[in-house]
């Protein structure tokens, strides 16, 4: 069973919207294809996506808002031999050069170059990965799922559907264009966990009364920034992290954050291959069961405990004159300023030093680029400090609460980010 937006669906319901859309919409189930799903009703995306599952075939999710002709060249990029794009009927593509003999489910992620590549992870696979997480993380055994962040995504379709299913809970899927309506279903719902991005959280946590917290939280995908991290930490009383990605699904989990860059415990289906102290840190490198080994481009080490240390994205560091500058390191400098609310550093090129620090900040007020230069002077070295700096209105985020720095950097570089405080294109 699930709820979605306050309705209660059951096994039954879902499993006969799932043969109706399918006779409806003529998919053969006796053919493996690769179908490309983006639907505006959720129950109507997950009713389907069951339904293809059950037969073996493969799937590509595609966020609700993406529009028609983006939809396409994803399904395009994953091979996918349907598109089936909210109502309209089904639509025929080129089909798959290389088809799987199983199912698998399709996900897309940008790889180093910024194309977007398709990763295809078998159902077994995913079964292996939803075990592992309920036989491991024992702590939300009691608690409700609350599902806060976007289905089609693997953190709230397999960690918070599938998972929770596999431990016979009902999670509840909430829409969070309204952070109040999330609080009060927060509110009406026993031991909630709430699965969702973090900038949501840092939202519900400023809503939340000085004598009130949330009762268990996760987050997924993103570094938190120090001040956003603090916040949380305290407005929680249970506090849950979990990193991975595309090509693993989910890494490792922490069961109690207490800092914000502790990722967590590695799964007990994969083993990490990176440094074990800061000064030894390396790519983080995944060994999977099968024997693959997948490159995370992420920048880490394993402590003595087990615990999973992230640093930066590989991608993110800065080398001005040959020290490196990991962003969160600016970032959290800015974002310790008591009128600063969200900050991102970033990357461009200096014919002198290399490569420069460029700093995007928001603020509840004006704030002019000398007080903080004058901040960072006093707390950064040299070689961290941002040579730019731009106030708007709001950091660009990603929908899940990642920031995208390549996409900013270009934004910045093609002048389309605004000044907040004379409104004028840089």
């Amino acid at each position: 069973m699930i709820h979605i937006d306050g309705q209660l669906y059951d096994r039954a319901s879902i499993q006969d919207l799932g043969n109706r859309m399918s006779s409806q919409l003529g998919l053969d189930t006796d053919v493996k294809r690769r179908y490309a799903l983006c639907f505006g009703s959720t129950i109507e995306w997950l009713s389907l996506f069951f339904a293809i599952r059950k037969s073996g075939a493969s799937v590509l999710p595609i966020h609700p808002s993406t529009p028609y002709s983006a939809a396409r060249r994803l399904a395009e990029t994953a091979q996918c031999e349907r598109l089936i794009y909210r109502n309209y009927p089904e639509e025929k593509l080129i089909p798959s050069e290389s088809p799987s003999s199983t199912g698998q489910l399709l996900q897309m992620s940008s790889g180093t170059t910024g194309a977007a590549k398709c990763i295809a992870r078998d159902w077994t696979e995913i079964d292996c990965e939803v075990e592992t997480y309920v036989k491991t993380f024992r702590e939300p055994d009691t608690m409700t799922p609350v599902i806060a962040c976007p289905t089609t995504h693997s953190y709230g379709l397999i960690c918070g559907i599938l998972v929770a299913l596999a431990r016979g809970q009902v999670p509840t899927l909430v829409d969070t264009g309204n952070p109040k309506h999330l609080l009060a279903i927060l509110r009406d719902t026993e031991r909630p966990l709430l699965y969702s991005s973090p900038a949501i959280l840092h939202t519900l946590s400023r809503l939340l009364p000085e004598d009130e917290k949330l009762y268990a939280t996760m987050t997924s995908g993103t570094l938190l920034p120090e001040p956003w991290f603090a916040r949380i930490r305290d407005k929680s009383q249970h506090m849950f992290q979990q990193y991975g990605c595309s090509e693993t699904g989910c890494i490792a989990i922490n069961p109690d954050v207490r800092a914000s860059d502790e990722m967590g415990f590695v799964l007990p289906h994969h083993a990490a291959i990176t440094g074990n102290s800061r000064e030894t840190a390396s790519e983080i490198i995944i060994q999977s069961r099968d024997g693959r080994a997948i490159n995370t481009r992420d920048l880490g080490y394993q402590r003595a405990d087990g615990m999973l240390v992230f640093m930066s994205r590989m991608d993110d560091m800065i080398n001005v004159s040959g020290l490196n500058v990991y962003p969160k390191d600016v970032e959290d400098t800015v974002m310790a300023m008591a009128t600063i609310r969200d900050a991102v550093a970033f990357r461009k090129s200096d014919q002198f030093a290399g490569e420069r620090v460029v700093l995007l900040y928001s603020a509840s007020q004006s704030v002019p680029p000398k007080n903080i230069r004058d901040w960072c002077s006093n707390h950064l070295a040299s070689h961290q400090l941002p040579s730019d700096l731009v106030q708007v209105e709001e950091i660009p985020r990603q929908a899940n609460g990642k920031i995208n720095r390549r996409d900013i950097a270009a934004q910045y570089e093609a002048g389309k980010l605004i000044k907040r405080s004379t409104g004028a294109t840089l």
